[in-house]
């Protein structure tokens, strides 16, 4: 049972950092996060009302709340980049996901401005993230709620895998 759970929580699994991140895979990553806004918009163009208000697993969120999640998290992201470039190794400011899923916009909200959002939003950071040179990629942000350092290298892949994760909860719904 715990296994069942386990799938339905990860049904791409958890993101595991290569030991090697070559140029090839940032590219390869940066063109996922870039392809993300129009897949999630293709798996959730004809869900009716009852169908977005359908949670991916036992008392996890809604497919609307997945929806609105995405450029809640990847606004953050975005924003800690920006802070890495700019500042020298800044300490993010984290935020409680959960928390605001549950805000009235999440949970009850139009999903079409949350996929506009997105998919504005994903055209500005792949544009600033393949802007980066090589020594850019290896700056660091510090996440004081996981108490280490994330190079920008490392987590294009993480959120190439996030985006990725929560379009597999989108998809796996059964109705």
């Amino acid at each position: 049972m715990e296994n069942d759970l386990e799938s339905l929580k990860y049904p791409i699994g958890k993101f595991s950092e290569p030991e090697q991140i070559s140029d090839g895979l940032i590219k390869a990553w940066i063109v996922e996060i870039q392809a993300l806004p129009s897949k999630v918009r293709n798996a959730t163009q004809n869900l009716k009302p009852h169908q977005l208000d359908t949670p991916y697993r036992l008392n996890g969120w809604t497919i609307r709340q997945v929806v609105h999640h995405l450029p809640d998290s990847h606004l953050n992201a975005y924003i800690r980049f920006k802070l890495a470039i700019t500042e020298d190794q800044p300490i993010i400011r984290p935020y409680f996901e959960e928390r605001w899923a549950e805000t009235a916009d999440a949970k009850n909200g139009n999903i079409d401005v949350s996929l506009d959002l997105l998919d504005s939003l994903h055209k500005r950071w792949v544009a600033f993230m393949t802007s980066l040179t090589a020594e850019d990629l290896e700056r660091i942000f510090i996440h004081p709620e996981h108490g280490k350092s994330f190079m920008l290298k490392s987590v294009i892949g993480m959120y190439a895998w996030h985006g990725n994760h929560h379009l597999a909860h989108i998809r796996n719904v059964k109705f």
